[in-house]
Parts: C-alpha cells; structure tokens; sequence
C-alpha cells in the first residue's frame, strides 16, 4: 500500500507522523522499522500517528512507534510535532487541544511565537511505578531524591529514576560531550532492573538553570534530542537541589525549556517543531 507522511523534527529528533484519520494505518512492526531505517525507509527515531479520540473529551489519540518497531507511552518531542502536524494540515483550529496517549492525556498548547509548550502532567516518582526493582538497594538520599546505585559496565552508577509516562534512568556527568553515551547507554536500557526497559539521561549542570543533556532511548539508541528525557533530567536536578525552575536543555539538536513547580505539579515542555517535507512510499 501506499502511506502518506509528514518527515518533522524537533531539536533534531526526527519523526514521520502519518494521518491515520484520513488513510488506513495497520502496519507490523517490520513495516514500522522499514520507515525507520535510513537507508532503506525514510529514516526517523519515532513514528507518530494521528488518529481519532477513543475517550470522550479529547481531540485526538496520538500514538508513538521507536526505530525497533515497538509502541512506546510517550514522546515530548513528538508532542509538539503533533501539534505542528494537525494545525498545518487542518484538522484543527484550537491552539490549545487535548490528546490522548497511552500514558493519559497531555495539553499541548501552541505559543504566538511558534513554539509549542506541552503538559506533560505529573512525573511518577515511585521506583516501583517507573517501573524499577530496588528490592535489595540501599538508596542514597540527595534532596528531595533518592539516588541508586547500579553496576553498569563494571562500575558502580548513581541514578535517579522517573518515569515521564515512560521510564528514565538519569545521572549526572562532569561533561556530556565526552560521556560514555554509546557504550553505557545500551547497558543501562537493558538493566534486568527496569522490566519495561528505560531511556538514560546523561545530565551535566552547566548552572541552576541550565544543563547539557545526552539521552540514549530505549528502542532508538542515541537522539539528538528527547523531550521526556529533558523533562525528567530537570525534575531530577531539582528534587537534588541542584537546579531551580525554568531550566534551559541544551542538546545536541537544540535547546528546550523546562519548568517544574515540584512534588504533584505538571512539567511542561516548551520548543520548537519543524516539517521538513512531505512524502509518499509504498510499504
């Protein structure tokens, strides 16, 4: 068949969002890898789909599909690519819309400057519901967090753990550009700690309000950006104290804007969404 997209990114994590309202979408998770692939497909770290509202009160249900082909909770990045998606091509007129995800509903709202800020609700904070095991850690108190400790490639790593509708493992390094992305990163997505696996921050304080963020995603590897690992690397800062809201993120792929309020309130997500072109492909 023949499958309509929209390639977008934002801050350089890039997507192919299709209108699963206007074209049938049912696609295994071969199909959705062959998208992904950037040789043989059109190349993205995430597919998003568009479609219609299962829940009364919602105006869209937004589903997220990883480079691996598998369904993911959620996407910040992604969120505001759809926003961008559904206004340029009309099938809304609110600035403000309501979406449903596999994690709940997200608000994102579309700002008079161009940017798109998202309600990406309350972070869970509870190992447990992240999901991660800590039956037989010994936690270190920081702040307001507890830290824990993991062995990852025959050293022992400090995380601070935090789901964002989905799982995120974040420690803080000296310097992000020459952190052990690559060769920690895969190590810690498939820690038998984290059932559901988990994406890892890697979260240098450049000041109380900026930081340098590297993410490697679960299903993805590394991204150039990742708005829910931006959300969850400032969370994490500031239940440690080291950081106070808004927080700048500077990632490899731009910058995004951070602010939480603490314990119980929204993170919301503020930045940029670009389309950069229009395509057809045959699957």
């Amino acid at each position: 068949m023949k499958l309509k997209f929209t390639k977008m990114h934002g801050a350089g994590n890039d997507f192919v969002v299709i209108d699963a309202i206007n074209q049938h979408i049912d696609l295994t998770p071969a199909q959705w890898r062959r998208l992904a692939d950037r040789r043989f497909g059109v190349g993205a770290d995430q597919m998003l789909v568009v479609e219609k509202p299962q829940a009364s009160g919602v105006d869209f249900r937004y589903r997220i599909y990883n480079a691996d082909g598998g369904e993911v909770e959620q996407c910040g990045n992604g969120a505001r690519a759809f926003v961008k998606f559904v206004t340029d091509k009309g099938l809304t007129n609110k600035r403000a819309i309501k979406v449903e995800t596999m994690a709940g509903v997200i608000e994102p709202t579309l700002e008079s400057d161009g940017r798109i800020t998202v309600d990406m609700g309350a972070p869970i904070l509870e190992p447990e519901r992240v999901p991660f095991d800590a039956k037989g850690l010994r936690g270190n108190v920081e702040g307001n967090d507890t830290l824990w400790p993991l062995d990852i490639n025959g050293k022992t790593t400090w995380f601070s753990v935090v789901s964002m509708g989905n799982p995120h493992a974040v420690q803080v390094v000296d310097n992000a550009d020459s952190a052990a992305v690559e060769l920690d990163g895969p190590a810690i997505e498939l820690h038998p700690r984290f059932p559901k696996r988990v994406n890892a921050g890697f979260m240098q304080i450049v000041d109380r309000h900026q930081i340098k963020l590297r993410v490697f995603e679960r299903g993805a590897g590394e991204t150039l950006a990742c708005g829910t690992g931006a959300c969850a690397a400032v969370v994490a800062g500031i239940r440690r104290g080291l950081l106070d809201t808004p927080v700048k993120v500077s990632t490899r792929g731009g910058d995004l804007s951070i602010a939480w309020e603490g314990e119980g309130a929204p993170v919301r997500l503020t930045g940029p969404a670009v389309s950069v072109f229009e395509g057809e492909i045959e699957i």
